[in-house]
């Protein structure tokens, strides 16, 4: 093995690269599970989340209510936060919220 190569050979320089790299995927919005919740349950658990995060990150809320959909965008209208996205799968909504 060379001089400055890890046992998988990989040097200093990649272990560093690599552990930004992960860190970068792991770093990605906070996770809310809403589904199960009906109206106004998933609303206000997400306002509790948001609340302890600093402004700019975001939240990511799976839920299944159906009042969500207009739930949470008039939430996140309302309380200043921005809502990056909606996704449908047919069963669970997830929306992407960056808080205020």
């Amino acid at each position: 093995m060379r001089a400055g190569h890890g046992a998988k050979g990989h040097n200093l320089v990649d272990r560093v690269k690599h552990r930004a790299y992960v860190r970068d995927m792991t770093d990605g919005p906070h996770d809310l599970d809403a589904t199960g919740l009906l109206c106004p349950l998933p609303v206000l658990k997400a306002r509790k989340r948001l609340k302890a995060l600093a402004s700019g990150e975001a939240l990511r809320m799976r839920a299944d209510d159906p009042a969500a959909i207009v739930d949470v965008p008039h939430f996140c209208a309302e309380a200043g936060h921005e809502l990056l996205s909606t996704e449908d799968d047919g069963t669970v909504q997830t929306y992407l919220i960056r808080k205020g």
